[in-house]
């Protein structure tokens, strides 16, 4: 089958000058054709449409002197008397200018050369696209999310501030009571609401409105842990390891609450008065979509399937509402030489798994 290009079809001057405008006309953006002298050869129906301007008013007329000089624009003049002369080309070059009938216009300029093979004198197509509402939406949307994070911001401080006094109510509580176990449970307590602080203060100090890093954020946690529930008289170090990995803010907290839980935990029930080289070592490892996160002591083992506790507790209960929250399981290993808490988010976990 023969195919027929341009060159052959359209032979007349005439038809491919129809053609040429013909095109023009069908793009949805304002183009202008202009000669060497940037005088308007011919202009597409968006053009008159968008600017307010009759072809009677345009065609033949320099560019700079159209709508009573309104396109007499210093950057527009840099892009097609230097820039389009040196490259040939130029795309998305923005211009912001100010219409007397339209009012303040940004526009993204499209720029380009035409060379000719038959010795006719050079042209220049020139693309305006206008980007005003765009860019309103933009900026305003900017304004929106300022705002949020305004009173995001606001919300933590809260949040903060409230969690500290519930903590020095439940301590002076604590204080008052005559009854040892229940003054145990008051501290408990105290120490629980601490540690959701940290979390929360953790948090917002990483910026958590997108994803967290857990490590670095793990670490800090930790610190924050290490200085408010070790004491001087306690040899007692933490240290955060593994490659890291990104998790949402939702998922970012549960996983700092289980850490803070297990810190907690092994603090107050793994190491022997006369131990004097405690080490807590937590791991954050990710595969894919898995990750795996690990609490590790070199205190005095339990028996496996238990925290480092005597009997299970609010912490182990916690722990695990947590991590089926997250869709992961939790496993615990117990020798002599200490005990470690695993919980592993697998994608081929069955829904039994996680139960369990």
């Amino acid at each position: 089958m023969q195919t027929t290009n341009f060159r052959e079809q359209f032979t007349d001057v005439a038809d491919a000058c129809e053609l040429a405008q013909s095109i023009v006309d069908t793009v949805r953006e304002p183009v202008l054709v202009l000669d060497k002298g940037l005088r308007v050869i011919a202009a597409s129906r968006s053009f008159y449409s968008n600017f307010k301007v009759r072809p009677e008013d345009t065609q033949g007329r320099l560019l700079y002197t159209l709508g009573d000089g309104q396109w007499d624009i210093p950057k527009l003049r840099v892009l097609l008397e230097q820039i389009i002369p040196e490259h040939g080309v130029m795309d998305g070059y923005e211009v912001e200018h100010e219409f007397p009938d339209l009012g303040p216009r940004t526009m993204y300029l499209n720029a380009r050369q035409v060379v000719y093979k038959a010795g006719a004198e050079n042209s220049i197509l020139l693309g305006i696209e206008d980007v005003t509402v765009r860019r309103i939406l933009e900026r305003e949307k900017d304004a929106l999310l300022r705002q949020k994070e305004m009173m995001l911001e606001e919300l933590q401080h809260r949040v903060a501030n409230s969690l500290q006094i519930i903590a020095g109510i439940i301590l002076m509580k604590a204080t008052r009571v005559d009854s040892e176990e229940t003054r145990a449970h008051l501290q408990d307590a105290h120490k629980r609401v601490i540690s959701i602080a940290a979390v929360q203060a953790q948090l917002h100090a990483s910026g958590a409105i997108g994803p967290v890093d857990i490590v670095p954020y793990l670490s800090k946690l930790c610190a924050t842990l290490a200085t408010s529930m070790i004491s001087d008289n306690r040899p007692i170090t933490i240290k955060v390891v593994g490659e890291g990995g990104l998790a949402t803010p939702r998922d970012a907290e549960s996983i700092g609450l289980i850490a803070t839980e297990l810190v907690m935990n092994a603090i107050k029930h793994a190491f022997p008065a006369e131990q004097n080289d405690g080490r807590i070592v937590i791991a954050y490892d990710v595969d894919g979509a898995n990750w795996k996160l690990s609490v590790a002591d070199n205190g005095s083992g339990r028996p496996d399937g238990t925290f480092a506790q005597t009997k299970t507790g609010l912490g182990t209960g916690i722990v695990k509402a947590l991590a089926q929250q997250l869709g992961a399981k939790v496993d615990t290993l117990a020798d002599p030489a200490g005990t470690t808490v695993s919980i592993t988010h697998a994608t081929f976990l069955t829904k039994e798994n996680r139960a369990a």
